[in-house]
Order: C-alpha cells, then sequence, then structure tokens
C-alpha cells in the first residue's frame, strides 16, 4: 500500500498475536528510525522481542496483550519541541509499519518506564512508546470532529488543503481530543492546539497526516 492508503487503513491496536517480526522488516523498521533520528535530532530506539516493558498491570489495566515489540520515543528535556517531534517523526514510523504488514498503538502511560530496554541517558527523555506488531484485529476508525470545525481560511480553501484537512481528520490523538487547529492565510498555515494531555504530540502526528494529504509544494508552516 501507498503512504495514504497506510494513513487510511491504520488504527490502533492492543491486542498481537504470538507472530514474531521477520529479520528484513526490523531491517526497514531501523532504517526508518535511523532518517527520523537524523532529521530531528531525536534519539528513537527501536525495541524487538522485548515483553518486560508491557508485563505489568499497567499493560493489563490498559487492555494491552503479547505486546513485545515497541518503539521508545526519546529526546533531549531541554528541547521545547520534543513532543511535536516525537508526534511528527513517530507517525512518520507508525505509518512505515503499516506498509510493511504490521499494527501499532500509541502508549503513553500503560507500559513500564522503568522495564523498558530502551537506553535514556540522562539528560533524555522517554516521553512515551508505540507498540507494534501483528494484530489479533486491524483494529477500527476512531470518531472525528466535523472537518469544518478542525480549521479556519481566509476564503474558499483551495483543493490541496482540504485534501490535507481530510488526512489531519484521521490523526489519532490521545482520549480521541483532536484539540489542533489549522489556520490558511496565503500560503501558509498555522496549526496550533489548545492544551491537554499530549496535546503538542498530537499535533506533530496531525501535522505529518496533513502533508501526506496536501503534498508539501506551494505551501509553508508558519
Amino acid at each position: 500500500m501507498d503512504i495514504m492508503e497506510a494513513l487510511e487503513a491504520r488504527h490502533a491496536v492492543r491486542s498481537y498475536t504470538e507472530q514474531r517480526i521477520s529479520g528484513e522488516t526490523v531491517d526497514e523498521l531501523r532504517q526508518t528510525v535511523a532518517k527520523c533520528n537524523g532529521e530531528s535530532g531525536l534519539s528513537i530506539q527501536l525495541c524487538i522481542d522485548e515483553p518486560k516493558a508491557f508485563s505489568g498491570l499497567l499493560s493489563l489495566t490498559g487492555k494491552f496483550k503479547n505486546v513485545r515489540n515497541y518503539v521508545a520515543l526519546i529526546g533531549n528535556k531541554g528541547d521545547p519541541a520534543l513532543e511535536e517531534k516525537c508526534g511528527y517523526y513517530g507517525q512518520k514510523i507508525v505509518l512505515t509499519a503499516q506498509q510493511l504488514g504490521l499494527n501499532s498503538c500509541w502508549v503513553g502511560l500503560s507500559y513500564s518506564k522503568g522495564k523498558s530496554a530502551a537506553l535514556v541517558l540522562p539528560e533524555q527523555k522517554l516521553l512515551l512508546v508505540i507498540a507494534l506488531g501483528y494484530g489479533e484485529t486491524t483494529g477500527v476508525a476512531h470518531k472525528s470532529k466535523p472537518l469544518a470545525t478542525l480549521y479556519h481560511s481566509e476564503g474558499p480553501p483551495p483543493p490541496w488543503f482540504l485534501l490535507g484537512m481530510e488526512a489531519a481528520q484521521l490523526a489519532p490523538t490521545a482520549l480521541n481530543q483532536q484539540k489542533f487547529h489549522f489556520g490558511l492565510k496565503g500560503d501558509t498555515i498555522i496549526a496550533t492546539t489548545k492544551s491537554g494531555s499530549y496535546t503538542r504530540v498530537d499535533l506533530g502526528i496531525a501535522k505529518y497526516h496533513f502533508e501526506v494529504g496536501a503534498g508539501t509544494a506551494g505551501w509553508q508552516w508558519a
């Protein structure tokens, strides 16, 4: 599937089969992680065949099952854009995983940071993780807010902007909040979010979705 098909097909999955992720698929994921780290300055890590982070009570409470693989989103504590970067680049990895036939789920609290296999330096922060694997199901679509409530425009929005907003409307957000908002002024887009749990992460995810839908030529972020 292409990236837009992956975006439309991807839904959160919490229960996984025992099927292991093959070496070739792991290599593809590692290449994507390395590219994301190079572009962002993050220290994202791929943890394979490591069930300990999802072996405790928190995971059971969150209804996670057989999570043995995950992406740890890590960056410098002093980076003011840390949360947004983790959302943007984390979703790049999520959609790559979807294209490789894997399922995924963003996880903020339902895992044990202390049991994670990821290496976190003193000046760094493990913000959240993304569970990966072959799902028992493909998940279900989340309910989205009406498109018109997620943006404003000075005039009639061009087709590329609406395509971007339709993709952003499908972005996963913590607690299904969708607190992000996009404004179009000329060829410049202003992306903002209200305060709330992981809303800066959500904004990064939505911005990546927008780019997938709209393309990256002919406009700019504010």
